[in-house]
């Protein structure tokens, strides 16, 4: 969709209104940002991130000893996996190999990063630096902060908590931060065996994974931004606010709608198909959780049970992957969705909550 709508852009520099929506409603983009803009920001982003990444990656592979059409084709296809948080890999172990190499972690890490944080960030940054706006945009801000938080909270306490980490001597802190990031990103590379986290620091990876990034980025997930929402929906409630305000802010309406749909739709969603997993085999409640989590946030990451999995449980994994990805488009469609008058009065009822 970004490339065809891309090339209209190149060769007539119109595109239609529906159009526009529909991109709008894919991409979730706020009203500060105009979709010219920011379809050109999406692939000139991506090209130059995953050029970049497919560099640097070739120095990583033919330091370690790979031939040199080994080390290039190696390069390409990581880059472009971990910029698209895809999470395929083409070594056996993922990258446990290379737990300790600080040059490959700060790679896959920038490059995740990078695609998750998302093409509004992008957009909206270059609007800075250009000077076409004067401060970043609220959606930004909230973005950045997010990541932030949740990567410092999330390393530390893996760093702390996860008995597979901190028994070791070295490189502690950098598989902490790789852990979370992976999770987070949604990128589904690891450098230590997942199947042999503790169980606290697994339900802090399904939490991860469940929030996911930002919107308009590679990564799955619920997004950061809805998981927002719903805080400023609890804050305001708790503190008897008439308007949902978050950050000084008021939040729109027709977002709130869209969050609070997402949130059931993700809540929901885990809890039906761990149900409906558990009937398919003899599994640990925490590695069909982590694996229903994984699935619908599009993220790669497993204990070990994936290829266990009967063909009807496969198939369940297969329908969650699909839902996480289609699921934001969904929900943006019923919020642009044409407004009906209604045709009768509806009686108002009450409902305690």
């Amino acid at each position: 969709m970004t490339l065809t709508t891309y090339y209209l852009l190149l060769t007539t520099q119109k595109i239609t209104h529906w159009h526009g929506r529909i991109l709008g409603a894919e991409f979730t983009v706020p009203d500060t940002i105009q979709i010219k803009d920011f379809l050109k920001s999406v692939v000139v982003f991506t090209l130059v991130m995953e050029l970049a990444g497919a560099i640097a990656f070739y120095f990583v592979f033919a330091h370690a000893g790979m031939a040199f059409w080994e080390s290039v084709w190696f390069s390409v296809f990581h880059s472009v996996s971990s910029f698209c948080t895809a999470g395929f890999g083409l070594l056996p172990d993922s990258f446990e190999s290379y737990h300790s190499n600080l040059a490959l972690n700060m790679v896959v890490s920038v490059l995740a990063l990078s695609g998750s944080l998302g093409f509004i960030v992008v957009t909206d940054v270059w609007y800075k630096i250009s000077g076409r706006s004067k401060a970043l945009s609220f959606t930004t801000k909230i973005i950045l902060v997010g990541i932030l938080l949740f990567l410092f909270i999330g390393t530390c306490t893996v760093y702390f908590a996860e008995p597979l980490i901190y028994s070791q001597q070295q490189n502690t802190l950098l598989e902490a931060f790789f852990l979370t990031m992976s999770a987070m990103t949604t990128v589904g590379f690891n450098t230590i065996p997942t199947g042999e986290l503790s169980l606290p620091i697994l339900l802090l990876v399904v939490f991860l994974m469940y929030v996911g990034a930002s919107p308009s980025g590679t990564a799955g997930g619920m997004k950061i931004t809805t998981f927002t929402a719903m805080l400023a929906v609890l804050k305001s409630r708790l503190f008897g606010q008439e308007r949902i305000t978050f950050m000084h802010r008021i939040i729109p309406f027709d977002r709130l709608y869209v969050a609070t749909s997402t949130f059931m739709l993700y809540t929901s969603l885990i809890f039906l198909f761990t149900f409906l997993l558990s009937f398919t085999g003899d599994f640990r409640f925490e590695d069909m959780l982590f694996e229903v989590a994984s699935a619908l946030g599009t993220v790669g990451l497993g204990t070990g049970i994936t290829d266990q999995l009967s063909v009807f449980g496969k198939v369940l994994i297969i329908i969650l992957m699909f839902i996480g990805r289609v699921g934001v488009l969904t929900f943006g469609f019923a919020m642009l969705h044409r407004k009906f008058k209604e045709q009768e009065l509806l009686k108002k009822e009450d409902l305690a909550c």
